[in-house]
C-alpha cells in the first residue's frame, strides 16, 4: 500500500491523497488550492497525476478545498466513479456550479479590463459530466469500489454529509486498514451528530488545522454572539459576517434563531446575501437524517431552525445592491468565508471604514487571504484593487468552527497509539502540524509524521 499527497501537505487547502493498493489507484478528494492568486492559479492547473490512471475517486465532504477540482478529472480523461455520501452529492452540484460561474465571471472581468486572459479551469459542462459519475453511498454501508479495496463512510461531524473513510485493502494476501479522516468535526455541535469514534486502523491520515490552538467553548457562543450584536446595534452599526456557505452560515442562522426564541436578540433585520447559501440551506432541509437530537427537539417545538421573524434570504443581485444604501443596524451574512470572492467583498468595501460597524469572523482564515488580513487588523485592506481603511471593529468567534480543536485532535490521534503503524498529519499550516506532532509524541506515540507533498510512503 502506497500513499501520496498532492495537496493539503503542510498547508490547509487543495486536499488530494492518492492510495495505490492491489494494482489499483484511488484518489481521496480533489480540492482546489486557495491562497495567493498567482500560486493558486499555477497549482490548480497542475494536477501532478494523470486522471486517466485513476480507478476510483472518493470524496470526504463538499468544501471547495476538497472538491473544487473534481471537474478537472473528467475534463482530462477520467471515466470512473466518484463515491460520496448522498448529502455530499447534493452539495457538490451547488458548490461546483457556483465555482464554474465564479471562474467564468472572473475571466469576463479580466477581458473587459483588458488584462491578461485567464481561462476558467472548467465550465458547466465539466460539472455536469462530473455529477453524472457520482455514486451515493450511505454511512455505515461497506462497498468494494475496486477489486481488493473496500470503503465504509463514517460520520465526521464536520459539515453536512462529511465522512471519515475506513478503507480495507487486501494485497498479496495481506489485509490492512487505512483511515482517511477527512476533516474532523467537533462534539456537541448544535446541528450534526458527533464524529464517529474509530477503534483501530493500521495507517491513519488525520487533519491538523487547529493543532496548536483551542476553540472557545461551544456553550458560550450564543451569549458572545448576542453581546456583539447588542453592542454594535447600540452604536448604530451593522454586523458583517463573512461566512462559508456550507455549514457555518446555517450554524450562525440557527444560533440567531435560538437567541430570538429566548428573547436575547435585538429586533433588527437579518440578511443572508448569498444565492449559494440559500440553495445549501434547502439541502439541509432535505437531509435532516444527519441532524442530532438537539436540533430535532428544537424543530419539534419551534419549527424551521433557519427562519427568523425578520430574515431575508437574498438571491437577486438587485436586492443585494440595495443593502449598500442600508443605514440602520442590521446583520448581513454573506460568502465567501475567507473574503476572497463573492458578495461579501461589496459589503466589506461599503462598511469597513465605519467604526460603528463590526466585522465578525467565524471561521478559519488561511494565510494570504483577505480574511486573514482582517483578523490581523491591518490598518488598510485592499478590496477590488483599492486600499481602504479598516476602522470597523473586528471580532473573532472561533467557537463556531466546524474543525476539531487541539484537545480533540490529540484525543483522536491517541486512539491509535497501540494499533497504528503510522499516523500521517495533513491539512494544516506548518506551525499547527508541528505542535500536534509534538503533542502526540509527548504521550509516547512514536509513529507520527508530517506528510510531504508528492512524496510516496509505503506501508
Amino acid at each position: 500500500m502506497r500513499i501520496t499527497s498532492y495537496g493539503a501537505a503542510e498547508t490547509v487547502t487543495g486536499s488530494k491523497h492518492l492510495l495505490e493498493a492491489n494494482g489499483k489507484r484511488v484518489l481521496f478528494d480533489c480540492g482546489m488550492f486557495q491562497g495567493a492568486r498567482k500560486e493558486s492559479e499555477h497549482r490548480n492547473r497542475e494536477l501532478q497525476f494523470d486522471p486517466k490512471s485513476l480507478d476510483a475517486v472518493v470524496v470526504t465532504h463538499a468544501h471547495i478545498d476538497h472538491i473544487g477540482l473534481l471537474p478537472m478529472l473528467p475534463k482530462h480523461g477520467y471515466e470512473g466513479p466518484i463515491f460520496c455520501t448522498p448529502a455530499t452529492r447534493d452539495l457538490c452540484a451547488i458548490m461546483l456550479l457556483d465555482s464554474a460561474h465564479i471562474q467564468a465571471r472572473d475571466a469576463e472581468y479580466l477581458s473587459r479590463k483588458q488584462r491578461a486572459f485567464v481561462a476558467p479551469l472548467y465550465d458547466d459542462h465539466d460539472v455536469y459530466d462530473t455529477m453524472s459519475k457520482i455514486v451515493s453511498l450511505p454511512y455505515n454501508m461497506p462497498l468494494e469500489i475496486v477489486p481488493g479495496i473496500r470503503i465504509t463512510f463514517r460520520e465526521a461531524g464536520h459539515v453536512l454529509g462529511s465522512a471519515m473513510v475506513m478503507v480495507e485493502c487486501r494485497e498479496n494476501g495481506v489485509s490492512k486498514r487505512f483511515l482517511e479522516g477527512g476533516d474532523l468535526g467537533r462534539k456537541n455541535m448544535p446541528i450534526l451528530r458527533d464524529p464517529w469514534d474509530p477503534e483501530d486502523a493500521d495507517v491513519v491520515m488525520m487533519e491538523s488545522t487547529y493543532g496548536n490552538r483551542e476553540h472557545d467553548p461551544i456553550e458560550s457562543m450564543d451569549q458572545k454572539l448576542a453581546q456583539i450584536v447588542k453592542d454594535t446595534a447600540g452604536r448604530g452599526g451593522k454586523i458583517i459576517i463573512p461566512s462559508f456557505a456550507l455549514e457555518r452560515a446555517q450554524e450562525i442562522v440557527y444560533a440567531l434563531r435560538r437567541l430570538e426564541t429566548n428573547g436575547d436578540l435585538p429586533k433588527l433585520p437579518v440578511f443572508v446575501d448569498s444565492p449559494m447559501t440559500v440553495n445549501i440551506t434547502e439541502v439541509f432541509r432535505l437531509h435532516s437524517e444527519s441532524f442530532d437530537d438537539e436540533i430535532r427537539w428544537f424543530m419539534s417545538q419551534e419549527g424551521d431552525p433557519f427562519v427568523l421573524q425578520n430574515i431575508k434570504y437574498i438571491r437577486r443581485v438587485e436586492d443585494s445592491m440595495k443593502l449598500n444604501d442600508l443605514r440602520e443596524p442590521a446583520i448581513i451574512i454573506s460568502a465567501s468565508g475567507m473574503c476572497e470572492s463573492g458578495r461579501i467583498l461589496h459589503h466589506l468595501r461599503n462598511n469597513c471604514h465605519d467604526e460603528r460597524n463590526t466585522i465578525l469572523i467565524v471561521g478559519f482564515q488561511a494565510k494570504n487571504t483577505l480574511g486573514r488580513r482582517i483578523v490581523e487588523r491591518e490598518k488598510e485592506i485592499k478590496i477590488f484593487g483599492v486600499m481602504r481603511p479598516l476602522n470597523a471593529e473586528v471580532k473573532v468567534l472561533n467557537g463556531f468552527s466546524a474543525h476539531a480543536g487541539r484537545a480533540e485532535l490529540i484525543a483522536f490521534g491517541q486512539r491509535f497509539k497501540t494499533c497504528a503503524e503510522h499516523v500521517l498529519l495533513v491539512h494544516g499550516e506548518p506551525e499547527a502540524m508541528g505542535a500536534l506532532k509534538s503533542a502526540l509524541e509527548s504521550t509516547g506515540q512514536t509513529n507520527v509524521s508530517i506528510q510531504k507533498e508528492g512524496v510516496p510512503l509505503e506501508f
